[in-house]
């Protein structure tokens, strides 16, 4: 019995062919011409004037929090579920991250709770797109402009996404997007950030290229990272979009063949196929433990790896994270709804490479589990 990894990507298109050309040109630096294709291709693709290619889509959101000019004491409302790249951008800024529960159904930012955090302090709301469906943006729009707040729009897992009819990747002052092999859109590592602001892009260049002046290339007013995008990189990106369409009703028809599959097992929450707003594009098939289950997801997940069957663990609330904890962070904070589905949820194999013979052969191995 072969194993079944939780993903499997599909570089079977033109990725050959570009790379090729990158060895055959001698252009495999971050100054090759293949990254300003995929800069140009991605930021249209998403209704962007602007897209700064980076290394990974963490340090786009780095990138991103310091191009805002947010800093010492300034304060950013996120959502405690998510990636801690989130929460980890902003308090090395020197900033405070202000956490916000989720909601039980979208598993996305509970858009209710935001306003309460709001502090003559707060300089930011930065939107996280969980998994497969998009937060609703319009009445995030709305608090923002109501209160003079920036908007981070993390779309990291929303590649091809929409929201309202809108590309996810288009709202706010900025956006990001990362480009690990779990992605629609895969350069192996890489990230992405765009904007419509041209003088936030040039700052995105600057400190992602270590600062350098124009005039004056090793003359320093600032820090800066090497946060640069290869052109063999962005050579998989500019194959990989070239294919996103197809990706997209690739991953929707995975989601489809689970739910048929699982929606007569009691025991499971599967993730929601559509809102008034967005038609869930499973960029991962999540599902959780109902509360009748008397074992949490490591049980289940150690259970399926017996089957040879891969999985992942939800993310860890940022409330709870160790590292934020010893900080002094967040103290006396609760997020019950994300505390819950963080110890219950879990996500089974979904790449794009996926057949449907495994899909039917993970679904039966629940099955097995429950029975």
């Amino acid at each position: 019995m072969n194993p079944i990894p939780v993903n499997e990507i599909l570089l079977d298109g033109n990725e050959k062919k570009y790379l090729l050309e990158c060895i055959e040109t001698g252009w495999i630096s971050s100054e090759g011409p293949f990254v300003k294709q995929f800069e140009e291709q991605f930021a249209a693709r998403v209704g962007r004037r602007y897209g700064i290619a980076v290394s990974n889509g963490s340090v786009a959101l780095d990138t991103a929090v310091v191009a805002l000019g947010i800093g010492r004491g300034d304060e950013v409302i996120l959502p405690t579920f998510t990636i801690i790249s989130c929460a980890a951008a902003i308090v090395r800024a020197g900033a405070i991250p202000v956490v916000v529960d989720c909601e039980p159904h979208t598993w996305n930012i509970n858009i209710s709770q935001i306003e309460e955090k709001i502090t003559p302090r707060t300089k930011a709301i930065m939107v996280v797109h969980i998994y497969g469906l998009p937060v609703d943006m319009m009445p995030i729009l709305s608090l923002a402009s109501k209160y003079g707040l920036q908007i981070i729009e993390d779309a990291a897992e929303m590649h091809g996404q929409t929201c309202n009819g809108l590309p996810c990747g288009s709202f706010g002052a900025i956006s990001t997007f990362s480009f690990y092999p779990n992605k629609h859109v895969t350069t192996g590592e890489g990230g992405m950030l765009v904007t419509d602001d041209e003088e936030l892009a040039v700052r995105c260049r600057s400190l992602r290229n270590l600062c350098f002046q124009p005039q004056k290339r090793f003359f320093h007013e600032e820090l800066g990272w090497n946060f640069r995008m290869t052109n063999l990189q962005a050579a998989v990106g500019v194959a990989q979009l070239e294919r996103l369409e197809e990706f997209i009703a690739r991953k929707r028809y995975i989601g489809q063949r689970y739910t048929e599959l699982l929606k007569d097992i009691p025991f499971l929450e599967l993730p929601i196929v559509k809102t008034d707003y967005a038609e869930n594009i499973y960029w991962v098939y999540g599902v959780v433990l109902k509360d009748k289950v008397l074992f949490d997801a490591e049980e289940i997940m150690r259970r399926l790896a017996q089957y040879k069957i891969g999985t992942r663990p939800f993310f860890w609330c940022m409330h709870e994270q160790p590292v934020f904890q010893k900080m002094g962070l967040f103290n006396n904070v609760s997020c019950p709804i994300a505390e819950r589905i963080a110890r219950r949820g879990f996500y089974i194999p979904s790449g794009l490479a996926i057949t449907d013979e495994q899909i039917k052969r993970v679904a039966s191995c629940l099955r097995e589990i429950f029975s």
